[in-house]
């Protein structure tokens, strides 16, 4: 044989282990034994203390299922967090996926930094699986975010006020009025005189009936139940100013006015506006499900029952889904990776178990939220049973794209009527106007 046709077949030979040694190496690190191929995926999420160390931990189950898929992580305390998802998000360069704040949600989808997971959550999972999916849904139908935690409010009570006062505990027959009847009977003054008393000074109060605060656990829930509330169904309309809602504030700023409930000056005195029913100065607090984590670690002897109902039996619990989102500018293969990690949270059950054990939020899967292991578990409250009855009759706080504004507008009207520096008139027309004004600025520019 010459040496023209050795050397053609010696280059063939090389030609073919080449490729054959190529063939082995990229099946190895398909494998995951050499994870250059894998899709990594950014993950963002605000730190909540010792709830980092699970997440990390469920991360890296989530590694070792999905080995093709490498999670790196970006945290940092709530409020820097979403500071600076707001700039990421403004230069290009967000997470891949990051938690958001259930309020926050619409915001992101309406200016465009969320993934439509309409088809996806249609094609993968069951909706009737799940506590929280539509509390993402826009005005047009379209799911933005899948639940990582529902927060679902019912009315917490402390037990041993209420037997020292022999007042029945609340249940889920109680009106607002009721509320307010044994609200009377649990607020004492500093010369122990109750507010149902002769001489009861309503500007020096020692034990609240009721702590109010905010929206969430405050004014929101009375004006729903009340008929009324602030957005129309579209949440481009103000619908502030009406019969409905001026009522409702009737009932809240005599509550006030009678020292039964807490007033915005009154909160002042307390470390955080959350402080009082833990420490023990208020007998009732409409709460979130995550405020059984300070009751719990302050001992207080309480239990919770679904909110009261309006004059026309309506009730309203409030919802804030914080939830996973997908960044609209993920690439499709970083937003598919990007997927299974949301699909991995929400229908595995260990993992709904494990991230449940944290007492942060009610699970987002039915049947871990209805299993024994929440229910049951041995941790106030007893009658956890009435925050998934709420689900009944619960809403979304009308969060839109603009929710940050028009809270404050809103908030600081109602403020003015419960410190009595403007009437409840007053208060509801200007709100109504100032509120319309910030939905207006941003819708007609759209």
């Amino acid at each position: 044989m010459n040496q023209k046709k050795v050397m053609k077949l010696w280059m063939a030979f090389m030609t073919v282990f080449a490729l054959f040694i190529a063939g082995c190496s990229d099946e190895s690190s398909g494998k995951g034994g050499d994870d250059s191929s894998a899709t990594e995926i950014t993950l963002g999420f605000y730190s909540s203390g010792s709830a980092d160390e699970k997440m990390q931990e469920l991360i890296d189950k989530f590694e070792e299922q999905h080995p093709d898929i490498k999670i790196k992580t970006q945290n940092a305390p709530y409020q820097q967090f979403f500071q600076k998802l707001d700039t990421q998000i403004a230069g290009g360069t967000a997470p891949d996926v990051w938690l958001s704040d259930g309020v926050f949600v619409q915001k992101y989808a309406e200016r465009g930094a969320a993934k439509d997971l309409t088809e996806w959550i249609n094609q993968d999972l069951n909706k009737d699986d799940y506590y929280g999916l539509d509390f993402n849904k826009g005005p047009n139908g379209s799911y933005w975010a899948v639940p990582q935690g529902i927060q679902i409010a019912s009315l917490f009570y402390n037990k041993d006020m209420f037997d020292k006062a022999g007042v029945d505990y609340p249940d889920e027959s109680w009106t607002w009025e009721d509320l307010k009847e044994a609200g009377a009977k649990l607020t004492i003054d500093t010369s122990g005189k109750t507010a149902n008393e002769s001489g009861f000074k309503s500007n020096s109060v020692n034990q609240y009936g009721l702590t109010f605060f905010s929206i969430t656990e405050g004014w929101m829930t009375v004006l729903k139940s009340y008929g009324g509330g602030i957005l129309d169904d579209s949440l481009k309309q103000s619908i502030i100013d009406t019969p409905e809602n001026k009522k409702a504030m009737e009932y809240i700023v005599d509550g006030m006015d009678r020292g039964i409930f807490t007033d915005p000056s009154d909160l002042q005195a307390f470390q955080s506006a959350m402080s009082p029913f833990p420490s023990e100065t208020a007998a009732m607090r409409i709460g979130i499900y995550a405020r059984v984590l300070a009751a719990n670690e302050t001992g207080v002897n309480y239990d919770v029952t679904v909110l009261p109902k309006g004059p026309d039996g309506e009730r309203f619990s409030p919802v804030i889904a914080n939830s996973w989102i997908i960044n609209n500018d993920a690439s499709d293969k970083k937003a598919k990776a990007a997927w299974e990690w949301v699909k991995y949270w929400v229908s595995e059950d260990d993992v709904q178990k494990e991230w449940a054990e944290l007492g942060e939020a009610v699970p987002v899967k039915k049947s871990v939220a209805q299993s024994d292991m929440f229910l049951n578990s041995g941790d106030k409250p007893a009658n956890k049973q009435a925050f998934l009855d709420s689900f009944e009759f619960a809403g979304t706080l009308d969060v839109n794209a603009v929710w940050s504004e028009w809270v404050k507008k809103t908030g600081d009207n109602f403020n003015r009527a419960f410190l009595k520096e403007a009437s409840i008139e007053e208060a509801l027309e200007r709100a109504d106007k100032e509120v319309q004004k910030v939905l207006d600025e941003f819708y007609e520019n759209q």
